[in-house]
């Protein structure tokens, strides 16, 4: 027996006028990329190009100095500067962990998805079991989206509601 599936994409649009917007969009975000990739790669290695939720072109990239596990990313929609439009600060705790310090960035683009995917690609890649992070009191104004955030990429979430302050834990 034989199946057929016919995809449909919600977003889809038969007005001429808006498949030209997205073809102009389109191509701009590929020249751009062209662009970055050249300049990202000067000083970074380039771990891959994604998309984001909002079907945007994105640079993932980490510094290329052998030590560091920090995931930063780049739109394709401005010049590179020099500068991440989002990052995951991240160090090596120990051959055996990588502890998450810091994610600074925009929320609600997709860029922490993506970042933390690399992220956790990368412990894998360097047989690293656990990734580590803390929650602490200044979190707390955006404490539901965290929790949210981790438990959506497989982390363990800890909630010290009392003292304000938490831990997360992803483990291979």
């Amino acid at each position: 027996m034989s199946r057929s599936f016919v995809l449909v994409d919600d977003n889809c649009t038969d007005d001429p006028e808006e498949l030209k917007e997205e073809l102009e969009d389109l191509e701009f975000q590929i020249f751009r990329m062209q662009d970055n990739l050249k300049e990202i790669a000067k000083r970074s290695k380039v771990l891959g190009i994604d998309q984001t939720k909002e079907d945007k072109w994105v640079i993932v990239y980490t510094p290329d100095d052998g030590n560091s596990c920090k995931i930063m990313l780049n739109d394709c929609e401005t010049s590179y500067k020099g500068h991440w439009d989002f990052s995951i600060q991240a160090t090596f705790s120990d051959q055996n962990s990588i502890h998450i310090g810091d994610i600074k960035g925009p929320a609600n683009k997709g860029y922490g998805s993506i970042c933390i995917d690399y992220l956790k690609a990368l412990a894998l890649v360097q047989n690293i079991p656990v990734i580590t992070g803390d929650i602490a009191e200044r979190d707390w104004n955006h404490l539901d989206r965290l929790v949210h955030f981790y438990e959506k990429h497989d982390f363990e979430v800890m909630i010290d509601y009392e003292e304000k302050i938490g831990g997360i834990v992803w483990r291979a």
